[in-house]
């Protein structure tokens, strides 16, 4: 396979998927033929205008099929766009006044009314930011992984044969700066503990953990976890922190952990689309600030896919042509808003690529592609 040499991009700032003026589209042809398509296992994908860019994006970069945490109201409309190469993971409704309800009763019809338009994976989303969440309704542990109201959920989800995926923690630079009261948050690794029982309490069951398990920073705690619990796998999406993260690894040290744990790591994005993107207005929402037009849109989901294949397939290092506020939140002084972290490239070997792009997901996930 070609090795694609990462290398310095200087231009002219776009925006903050685009720090240097890139063509995706052009960019594109750059990238190897595979010889198979690439199966993304995590993202968000919501709105007709928003999933054409989309898919547009995923034809350019080689993604054959998608795995979304799409509303359920708006299914119909993403398989009139996406036909068979999308699948689907059952969500509560964010959106829902009341959360109590969201999450408990309500949870569980919609995990029923997922399952019968052929979701088989169940998500449980366990971010400390749900702590806070929780709080404004008077209790902040009501929703934490080993509350009696996810385990009905997981009871419910383990009836109906469905895969669990949780999203567990989140950055270091987070817990340094928006999570720092551990006494209100715990400490990164309290978080592990309740998820590691009940890996053990369904263990008959496939667990697939976010974000390379929430802890791209130590993958020296990663092989403890997978080899600990022969039932989980881990997804590597949320593309800004995991090449800011692996990055900072050597290639090395990634290409070992990749080969020891061939076929459970799984290829995602954590991409997010919403019609929202081709919005301009004066008093941005938090989703006009990331793209406002069909162009900024597709900056937005392309740089992505461009990023994590020059991560996962390029030998060298550049600056990352997306903006990484993160930097500046835990080094204000140094870094501005729009910088970006260094993007080294792991060359993994072909035959470990292709486990990790497509054949992880074809195995671990095999209910998800049967059913439809």
């Amino acid at each position: 396979m070609p090795s694609l040499a990462v290398r310095p991009r200087p231009g002219q700032f776009l925006n903050a998927s685009n720090r240097f003026g890139l063509d995706y589209r052009a960019e594109a042809a750059s990238f190897p033929h595979l010889g198979y398509e690439i199966i993304d296992v995590h993202s968000h994908i919501n709105g007709p205008k928003a999933a054409l860019v989309m898919r547009e994006a995923m034809d350019l970069y080689g993604i054959g099929s998608i795995i979304s945490m799409t509303h359920l109201e708006q299914i119909p409309a993403m398989r009139e766009i996406f036909g068979d190469r999308i699948r689907f993971i059952a969500i509560p409704d964010w959106a829902a006044k009341d959360r109590e309800h969201a999450n408990g009763a309500g949870f569980l019809e919609r995990i029923e009314r997922f399952h019968a338009l052929g979701a088989r994976i169940v998500k449980f989303w366990q971010a400390p930011r749900l702590i806070d969440l929780a709080g404004m309704d008077g209790d902040p542990r009501r929703f934490a992984l080993d509350s009696p109201t996810r385990v009905r959920a997981m009871e419910l989800a383990d009836s109906l044969d469905m895969i669990f995926m949780a999203h567990i923690a989140d950055p270091d630079t987070w817990f340094r700066t928006k999570y720092a009261d551990s006494a209100k948050y715990g400490t990164k690794r309290s978080h592990y503990e309740p998820l590691e029982a009940l890996l053990e309490r369904f263990r008959h069951r496939q667990w697939m953990v976010a974000h390379m398990g929430g802890w791209p920073e130590d993958l020296a705690f990663l092989s403890g976890l997978l080899d600990r619990n022969p039932n989980l796998v881990l997804d590597t999406s949320a593309t800004k922190w995991v090449v800011r993260e692996v990055s900072r690894h050597s290639p090395a040290d990634v290409r070992a952990f990749f080969a020891r744990y061939r076929g459970r790591l799984l290829f995602g994005s954590d991409i997010v689309t919403a019609d929202e993107h081709f919005m301009a207005s004066e008093g941005k929402t938090e989703m006009q600030a990331k793209a406002d037009s069909a162009e900024t849109a597709f900056d937005l989901y392309a740089s992505r896919y461009w990023a994590l294949r020059m991560l996962w397939e390029g030998n060298g290092e550049m600056e990352s042509p997306i903006s990484d506020p993160d930097l500046a939140m835990v080094e204000p002084s140094r870094y501005g808003p729009n910088d970006a972290p260094t993007l080294r490239g792991m060359s993994l070997p072909p035959d470990v690529l292709r486990t990790f792009y497509r054949d992880a997901a074809l195995t671990a996930l095999a209910p998800a592609f049967a059913a439809q």
